[in-house]
């Protein structure tokens, strides 16, 4: 029997809905991405890094590394939970996806806010 301790949220609930609201976060950076590239066809270096130098941009970025991260997780952790019967193979497999999961977080957060 798999346990609720290595799911994200509290019950199915929670994870269902945060895999919902996760969702909709990135479908609107998504479109806001699209729609910047496509309402700003001669853009360069300057005007892209000038998006991302303002502080609501990068929060809108880092909501969607984040979001990225709990989809992904939630995503994940139900199809080992599902697919992976063996316990140690799914929590090898689970540690594996966590440690890349918070690898790219991370290095996103730093290409975000870095210097």
């Amino acid at each position: 029997m798999v346990t609720n301790i290595t799911s994200f949220g509290r019950s199915g609930l929670s994870d269902w809905l945060m895999q919902r609201v996760s969702a909709v976060i990135l479908a609107l950076y998504t479109v806001f991405v699209v729609a910047y590239l496509l309402f700003n066809p001669n853009l360069d270096y300057y005007a892209w890094s000038g998006l991302f130098e303002q502080t609501w941009m990068r929060i809108f970025s880092l909501l969607a590394f984040v979001s990225i991260a709990a989809h992904a997780w939630i995503g994940l952790w139900t199809v080992t939970t599902d697919y992976l019967k063996s316990t140690r193979l799914r929590v090898g497999a689970q540690t594996l996806i966590i440690l890349a999961i918070f690898v790219y977080l991370v290095w996103g957060i730093q290409i975000l806010w870095g210097a």
